[in-house]
């Protein structure tokens, strides 16, 4: 029974944990998910949510063009993974551009040691950027080729954007 419970731990099989949280460290439900979504105590993986605002999906957005988004998006990148690397050796650094609100501007980066992501976490908690206050979590992701959508890979994405 042990082994079962642990070989669908975190899987979509799981019943008391929310297999979206394991994967992406974000749940479309939130607070209201009717499965467990436990924040680790320690990892390589932080997240900051809904930091970057992507031109294109603002009230203006039909009138930015391509090379402007594209430009904003650099601007923003360059900016943000020097402000993480401050804290140390930044592996990776992620920034969703998808219209779901709970991935919306999400920024995921790893971390060589976890003390590092500590670090991040404790001091970003009391910055602000672009006019607003950062909030920063440990995350449960440990491989970003997993923590994508099957669907919007294969270009089978129904809810578009």
């Amino acid at each position: 029974m042990a082994s079962h419970l642990a070989n669908i731990f975190g899987t979509e099989q799981d019943r008391v944990n929310c297999s979206f949280y394991y994967k992406i460290g974000a749940c479309r439900h939130g607070d209201r998910c009717s499965r467990k979504h436990i924040k680790p105590p320690f990892s390589q993986t932080i997240l900051l949510p809904n930091v970057y605002r992507n031109p294109s999906h603002g009230p203006e957005g039909q009138n930015v063009s391509q090379a402007d988004a594209q430009a904003d998006f650099d601007r923003f990148f360059e900016d943000f993974y020097c402000g993480l690397a401050q804290y140390g050796n930044l592996q990776e650094m992620h920034v969703c551009d998808n219209v779901g609100d709970h991935l919306l501007g999400n920024v995921y980066a790893r971390y060589e040691w976890e003390a590092e992501a500590q670090k991040a976490v404790d001091d970003l908690n009391n910055r602000w950027y672009a006019g607003k206050p950062l909030y920063a979590e440990l995350s449960p992701v440990t491989d970003f080729r997993e923590a994508c959508c099957r669907q919007n890979e294969m270009g089978e994405c129904t809810r578009g954007g």
